[in-house]
């Protein structure tokens, strides 16, 4: 073993499998879907695939699942739509959007991260202590951050 190595060098070997033909760009887009639509337009629409056209890497279709009510509130949004989702890549990634009638796929419940407990002053004199021989202080730092995160063992 020659030492640690950047993780973004497997990720694409390791997520590339699991996506399949879609891609990483398909990916990210399901793992920030509500983020882009906005919590309204998430619960009514899913992601299916995204065809790009032979050769491109834009200009793409994106082909959305949608519930009948929002159809037509899509249709009608479609060019700030194609904005949002542009802006999320970095690039015109999406031309166009097709969508297909039916219950979204995506069900996605995001429930806020539980708030961090405080440790006590013992706790938090116990963390500082276990990382004061360190060096770096960014390393301290985010070593510290982490024992807070987790909290006491």
């Amino acid at each position: 073993m020659t030492g640690p190595h950047r993780l973004g060098r497997h990720v694409t070997s390791i997520a590339g499998k699991a996506l399949g033909k879609h891609g990483m760009a398909f990916g990210s887009l399901l793992a920030d879907w509500s983020s882009i639509m906005g919590p309204r337009l998430a619960e009514q629409t899913s992601p299916l695939k995204l065809v790009f056209p032979k050769g491109k890497r834009e200009d793409a279709t994106l082909h959305l699942r949608v519930t009948s009510p929002a159809a037509l509130l899509l249709q009608h949004e479609e060019p700030q739509l194609l904005e949002r989702i542009n802006a999320f890549f970095g690039w015109r990634a999406v031309a166009r959007l097709k969508l297909v009638h039916g219950a979204p796929a995506l069900k996605i419940n995001w429930k806020p991260a539980p708030a961090p407990k405080r440790l006590t002053p013992q706790q938090e004199a116990e963390l500082k202590g276990r990382t004061a021989g360190l060096e770096s202080p960014d390393l301290r730092d985010a070593l510290e951050r982490l024992g807070r995160a987790i909290g006491p063992a």
